[in-house]
């Protein structure tokens, strides 16, 4: 080993998703980028490594030392988040700002970073600790109907060799860059989504937010010039605004995917109901063409549904029309 060469150590023998997505990580950072790795449980051989994740009984920032399994280990991510780190998270935690700044070239200082830091823990690297950490996704008193085994930390755990398989070092280290390569490439893929679509859909959710008072003075009608996902945006911006309930939206204006329609959505009265705060006027309901043209009184109508929850018209100024008669019955 030359003297400036970089080692990840971490555990030999039968790897989890953890270990192998906290060894990727790592070598996305500029410190550990090109590091070499050994596994293995002797203390004196990972006294040589310039880091160690996932063994050796320590968690010492200081010391690059990121084991969870120790007694008293009690860390988490904050930010809201209770879950007992894995090393994964314990790297992301330390290491995922600086990680998300080289992935997308930009700086650990943009905004744009501690967003999306917060949301790859919510979406990606939560899980992976829980599963390691043996939490249930639900309480005891709730059976699950069926058992999902295609999650990435089972298949990382998949690629270990089966009991009556070879079980050789060299196999299973081979093995285990499969894995650290499995999950490490869907954790930026994951990365590269939220960074490329979803936040630039939080941005225009969050200027549709600002403007709505151009839009309609109750400040109740949200128009987007374009489609893109608002629901899960809306919600979240609304908190962090501290958006009142009496100045929340009630409806969302739209053209279609095909761009050839416009859409008028109610928003839900929470991210997952199927209940809306208003929905679109009884009297429109399941009607379309001429007849809700006709109920309306408005031109160019297409359709609402029979729950009220959406309805379309062929033009914006169509659409808008509905969602201020709406607002007033």
């Amino acid at each position: 080993m030359e003297l400036d060469e970089k080692i990840i150590g971490t555990h030999n023998g039968t790897f989890h998703c953890d270990e192998a997505l906290a060894v990727y990580l790592l070598r996305l950072t500029k410190a550990y980028a090109g590091a070499g790795l050994k596994r293995t449980r002797d203390p004196a051989t990972l006294d040589t490594c310039t880091i160690v994740v996932d063994v050796g009984g320590v968690y010492d920032e200081g010391k690059q030392r990121f084991d969870h399994h120790q007694r008293g280990f009690t860390e988490i991510f904050g930010n809201g988040f209770t879950t007992k780190l894995s090393s994964a998270g314990l790297v992301y935690k330390h290491f995922g700002q600086e990680i998300i700044a080289n992935t997308i070239s930009t700086t650990p200082e943009d905004p744009k970073v501690n967003t999306l830091w917060l949301k790859l823990y919510k979406e990606f690297i939560e899980a992976i600790d829980a599963i390691d950490n043996g939490i249930s996704q639900y309480s005891a008193d709730i059976a699950s109907k069926y058992r999902i085994r295609t999650d990435v930390s089972a298949r990382v755990g998949f690629l270990n060799p089966a009991w009556n398989e070879s079980f050789d070092s060299q196999t299973v280290d081979g093995l285990f860059s499969e894995a650290s390569a499995l999950v490490g490439d869907e954790f930026v893929s994951r990365l590269k989504y939220y960074a490329n679509a979803w936040l630039p859909a939080r941005d225009l959710v969050a200027a549709g937010l600002k403007a709505r008072t151009n839009v309609d003075p109750s400040g109740k009608i949200i128009l987007f010039e374009q489609f893109a996902p608002w629901k899960e945006h809306l919600f979240e911006l609304e908190t962090d605004l501290s958006i009142a309930a009496s100045e929340q939206p009630i409806y969302v204006l739209y053209p279609d995917e095909t761009g050839g329609q416009w859409r008028i959505q109610a928003v839900p009265a929470s991210p997952e109901s199927f209940e809306s705060r208003k929905a679109l006027p009884e009297v429109w309901r399941g009607l379309r063409d001429e007849d809700l043209s006709k109920a309306s009184g408005v031109d160019g109508c297409v359709f609402v549904h029979a729950s009220g929850f959406i309805g379309g018209n062929k033009t914006k100024e169509g659409a808008l029309k509905l969602a201020k008669l709406a607002l007033t019955m």
